[in-house]
């Protein structure tokens, strides 16, 4: 199956503004083995952040995740996912402006688009966000990863302005929600 990375691995590739915000996030999830930031869904060969940021390319930002689908779930995954970004504003997140910021779910498989759609349903439904969501839910396309400097943004810059602004609060706010599922929390209970 193309969503699997191994027999007990799974990728999916997310886009949910700034992709240093998710990957700070997930690299602290139980289940989550990896996490790459990254370029998907547009129509250049490997671009470059400039690129990317001038909002011609067609790239969203992204997080490619490989996770255990025996420890955490991909309708876990997404339901971190739509706690972490709000998938109401279409082409922006808070002031990052532009469609290399949309809300979006790149799938691995046709399990991983089934269950994007019902997860967005019931979010829908249940009123979380009070406006439509504007999620795209799209094949999986060729990833780019992003330089280098991009790569564990958050964990190699805490101190930054954009860090303790922008990617510090939502950090805390996932642990906050999230306590039991954190890596760190699984460790000091072993």
């Amino acid at each position: 199956m193309q969503g699997f990375a191994g027999e007990q691995h799974e990728v999916t590739t997310l886009g949910g503004g700034c992709f240093w915000c998710l990957e700070a996030v997930y690299d602290e999830l139980m289940g989550v083995i990896s996490v790459e930031s990254g370029y998907m869904g547009g129509q250049v060969t490997n671009p470059t952040y400039q690129q990317v940021c001038a909002g011609n390319t067609g790239h969203a930002e992204v997080v490619r995740i490989t996770f255990d689908p025996s420890i955490i779930s991909f309708k876990e995954i997404l339901q971190v996912f739509f706690t972490i970004h709000d998938p109401t504003t279409l082409n922006r997140q808070g002031n990052d402006v532009g469609p290399q910021y949309r809300s979006a779910i790149f799938y691995h498989s046709p399990e991983q688009r089934a269950t994007a759609y019902q997860v967005i349903k019931e979010i829908a439904e249940a009123g979380i966000w009070g406006r439509p969501i504007v999620t795209e839910v799209t094949p999986a396309a060729d990833f780019y990863i992003a330089e280098e400097y991009h790569q564990e943004y958050f964990a190699r810059n805490p101190y930054q302005g954009y860090c303790r602004a922008v990617i510090a609060p939502k950090v805390a706010k996932f642990r906050k929600q999230y306590i039991s599922r954190l890596k760190k929390q699984a460790a000091e209970n072993r």
